[in-house]
């Protein structure tokens, strides 16, 4: 197994992780950077047992404390900023302000999360019946199961786990197997966290308080299925989301899903161009276009299609595709192989089905264990199946309109409903555009892109999407279950609705 520096300085041990099941390479050049075994189903569920006792004693602990612990977290990570971020863009292949951003969106969650464990209050509700008080409560949920992707390794995390764990809640966090190197380095900066926060508060952080799951499927399978996990967050493909959803609704559980996204812009005449031209870029090829946030469908008003067009050629060309660990770099490596292949797939429907594909090619920067693609702009004749479907690849439909309403019926028709945009200078169409008749989209913005979301807005989407919200707002509810609680202060019984019922 390689160990670089980097992992080193992190403080990951991969004593108890070393064997043979899980190869991990490095995007970026093909190298192994490690070899680990996986575990099984029944360390799953020793896991989840483990998670239950600590549980049932954080949960005792008193929210702004359990606060404090996270806020340490977030100066561990602030410490480590740099080596984790360059180890994100080394397992992941994201380009390094990539990976530093992904890092620092972990900070500014526990930053939120700090905050919010002051702030967990529900509602004092009038009551109808004299001498009576109604009010609501919010008390931890228990273990929570948290299964991530490769494109996201470490922030999805954080918004999970800093808010389960300030509502009182222990993690289970089951990583992608094609990134668990990440994830190991973050579960030794959480226990360096835990450490510097048990030497002012001993004996308050239970063990196996935020435990992690390495392997493959089955793993998220095991805590999919079990009763003692009340709720599932789930980040990744639709076909995995449904398999999740299905099995925790088998046993009446929750399940928080972020899954497919599909995401179009539109670029309205009166558009700020050179605006909405920076957009679609970073939207369209910002981490390969392996983001559930990527724009993949751009709908250009017919007036000035030709010129979009052009422009955005024009700035692919010079785009400059690379090393992720190379400051100049915006464009890095697909994950693999397979990534490489759905988008070869999808370009060569799209020709089928009447598209003119500019770029797509393999790029050779790091040798031929890598896989490094030219970022593809594909005009088409209309919306066609292939526009339905979401490719992990920086590829981005281009297809001209001529009426709002039109440009806002393609952003809807597709099955996934995660992020969207419209660049417009007209007032009209920018609140027709966020209206209950424009997108249908979790996500709607006005003259930014579709990617790129801030922590304090809550994240995720509709239909395919999976329904989920993370992060920022009211998210919090979902770690937590409500009470409604009524108290009689009157020395009477009336009931609610007028009903009489009086015994002797």
């Amino acid at each position: 197994m390689s160990s670089p520096r980097i992992f080193s300085t992190l403080g990951a041990d991969f004593s108890a992780y070393a064997g043979n099941d899980l190869v991990i390479r490095s995007p970026r050049d093909g190298e192994v950077i490690a070899q680990l075994k996986a575990q099984t189903p029944a360390d799953a569920e020793a896991a989840i047992a483990g998670a239950q006792q600590a549980f049932l004693a954080w949960r005792e602990v008193p929210a702004p404390v359990r606060g404090e612990l996270v806020r340490v977290l977030g100066e561990v990570l602030r410490e480590h900023r740099d080596e984790l971020g360059a180890l994100v863009t080394q397992e992941a292949g994201k380009i390094l302000s990539e990976g530093l951003g992904e890092v620092q969106e972990m900070i500014d969650i526990c930053d939120f999360a700090v905050g919010l464990s002051r702030q967990l209050h529900g509602l004092t509700i009038a009551s109808e019946r004299p001498g009576h008080r109604m009010m609501e409560t919010w008390h931890p949920l228990g273990v929570v199961g948290v299964i991530t992707a490769f494109n996201f390794p470490v922030a999805v995390w954080a918004w999970n786990a800093a808010l389960a764990l300030v509502c009182g809640n222990a993690v289970v966090w089951k990583p992608s197997e094609k990134t668990p190197v990440t994830a190991l380095a973050v579960q030794a900066l959480f226990a360096k966290a835990v450490a510097r926060f048990s030497a002012q508060r001993p004996n308050l952080v239970p063990s196996q308080l935020c435990g992690l799951l390495i392997g493959g499927a089955d793993l998220g399978e095991t805590l999919s299925r079990s009763a003692a996990v009340p709720l599932v967050s789930a980040t990744g493909s639709v076909r995995m989301g449904r398999k999740v959803a299905t099995v925790v609704a088998e046993r009446l559980g929750r399940s928080l899903l972020e899954l497919g996204g599909n995401n179009a812009m539109i670029v309205a005449p009166s558009a700020d161009l050179n605006l909405a031209l920076r957009a679609i870029t970073f939207s369209a090829v910002g981490t390969a276009g392996q983001r559930c946030t990527s724009l993949r469908r751009l709908f250009v008003h017919s007036s000035i299609h030709d010129q979009v067009v052009a422009q955005i050629k024009r700035i692919y060309a010079s785009v400059k595709v690379g090393d992720p660990l190379q400051g100049d770099t915006l464009v890095g490596p697909l994950i693999d192989q397979a990534a490489f292949d759905a988008m070869q797939a999808a370009l060569s429907q799209a020709r089928a089905q009447g598209g003119e594909v500019t770029g797509g090619e393999r790029v050779d920067v790091m040798g031929q264990q890598s896989w490094y693609v030219r970022p593809a702009v594909v005009t088409m004749p209309g919306q066609t199946a292939i526009m339905h479907h979401e490719t992990f690849a920086p590829i981005l439909y281009i297809v001209k309109y001529d009426e709002l309403g039109e440009a806002i019926a393609m952003n809807n028709a597709v099955p996934q409903g995660l992020s969207s945009a419209i660049f417009t200078n007209d007032m009209r169409e920018a609140e027709l555009f966020v209206s209950a008749v424009g997108s249908d989209c979790g996500l709607a913005n006005v003259n930014i892109g579709t990617s790129g979301a801030e922590i304090g807005g809550a994240f995720g989407g509709e239909k395919e999407t999976g329904g989920g919200r993370e992060s920022g707002s009211d998210a919090w509810k979902n770690y937590m279950r409500r009470a409604t609680n009524t108290i009689n202060y009157s020395k009477t019984l009336p009931l609610a609705q007028g009903v009489k019922f009086d015994i002797d």
